[in-house]
């Protein structure tokens, strides 16, 4: 049994023989993975792009401000709450600080180190960096814009618990987040009231129990990632006990932003389970896919989980579809398929985020003539009340 998780080395997964293998005998194997995949679609243009988000990136002070350790857990624990800490890491101008305190004070931010690995230092229009500085556009209310603009309140049948669609649930483990992004929406989500720990949890078990047309659980947050394994294990184990539950889905960010969070304890956890796994990250850039979240992904893959990723369309991160084209390309070259593209939800605090319809369709018909169907995600907008996501098509507009 091998695993390892220094990304400067190579990756094994701790499974057993014969599944455990090397991800990727070298880098060389892994960028041939994707740009040959961008080449053979006639995406030349792209494997510039590529060739720099795959490669790993290099320790710089931002990374190394806090002391280097080696659990996720510590991860958690040392990430960048200060807005002042986290403008003087990427050398941006103290004009930012007040505006982005202020913003802070209604929504924390919440950043993990490593992270800062893919920002631009100095360029206050990097795509990821946009995604997470707090901003004074947060303090201004929009009509249409809510706290609540699912109306997940309607929907809340017992604490933790979200029954918007027929046939499935969705969990909230957790209010805890590796990441706080701007746009969230749950950023308001009452969190406190649907938080109910393990001595909520038989509630929980007992609801599925008695709807029997419930065939799939999604465990949300919060990012269910930030629960141990150990809890994690606890709540499948009760799961496990109803019969007419096929599969299980986890939503998580996580995966993206704090990749060693897949280490062998979670590897054995996803082993251990009688379902189907479907793992839905989220990405919304090119420059968030770098070799660590690739070899993670892979370690996913070869335990059999389908990776599926959604994304929301943001204004001036990646309201483009070259950008978008890019992102689809990256992520198939780690085994990950596009599943949605999100209209923002119209959380108050975000509508500085809001792509106008008429462009969102542009850029959706632009993404559709450059990639092909497989990895074309699907456009969507969630309504409240409505059965299901609504599909956006150019033949509505």
């Amino acid at each position: 049994m091998f695993f390892w998780f220094d990304f400067n080395a190579l990756l094994f997964v701790s499974v057993p023989e014969p599944v455990c293998v090397p991800v990727f005998s070298s880098l060389i194997e892994f960028k041939k993975a994707a740009l040959g995949h961008a080449i053979g679609h006639g995406h030349e243009m792209q494997t510039q792009h590529l060739s720099r988000i795959l490669t790993p990136p290099k320790p710089n002070e931002a990374t190394m401000s806090a002391p280097q350790k080696n659990s996720w857990q510590d991860a958690l624990s040392t990430l960048i709450t200060d807005p002042d800490e986290f403008l003087n890491l990427l050398e941006l101008d103290r004009a930012m600080l007040a505006p982005a305190q202020t913003a802070a004070l209604l929504f924390p931010l919440k950043v993990p180190r490593t992270y800062l690995r893919r920002i631009e230092k100095g360029n206050p229009r990097d795509p990821l960096l946009m995604q997470l500085l707090p901003h004074g556009f947060e303090l201004e209310t929009h009509k249409n814009f809510t706290t609540d603009p699912l109306q997940e309140a309607d929907h809340n049948p017992v604490p933790g618990l979200l029954h918007k669609y027929e046939s499935r649930v969705l969990i909230t483990l957790t209010s805890a987040c590796a990441v706080h992004c701007r746009y969230c929406f749950r950023r308001h989500f009452p969190y406190s009231d649907n938080n109910p720990g393990t001595q909520g949890w038989d509630r929980m078990i007992d609801y599925i129990k008695n709807h029997h047309n419930i065939n799939e659980v999604i465990l949300s947050g919060g990012d269910p990632l930030a629960v141990s394994d150990h809890r994690l294990k606890e709540f499948t184990d009760k799961l496990a006990t109803i019969s007419h539950i096929k599969r299980l889905r986890i939503h998580s960010r996580i995966p993206i932003v704090m990749p060693e969070r897949i280490n062998a304890g979670l590897i054995t956890w996803l082993q251990s389970l009688k379902w189907p796994i479907i793992l839905v990250v989220h990405a919304n850039h090119p420059n968030e896919i770098c070799e660590e979240v690739g070899v993670a992904m892979h370690a996913l893959k070869q335990i059999g989980v389908t990776l599926l990723n959604q994304s929301v369309l943001l204004k001036d991160v990646n309201d483009d579809a070259a950008i978008l084209t890019t992102l689809s390309e990256a992520l198939f070259a780690i085994g990950v398929l596009p599943y949605y593209l999100h209209l923002l939800d119209r959380v108050q605090g975000a509508a500085h985020f809001e792509v106008p319809i008429t462009k969102a369709m542009t850029v959706y018909q632009e993404l559709t003539a450059k990639l092909p169907g497989f990895l074309v995600p699907k456009l969507v907008r969630e309504e409240p009340g409505k059965v299901s996501k609504t599909m956006l098509t150019s033949v509505q507009f």
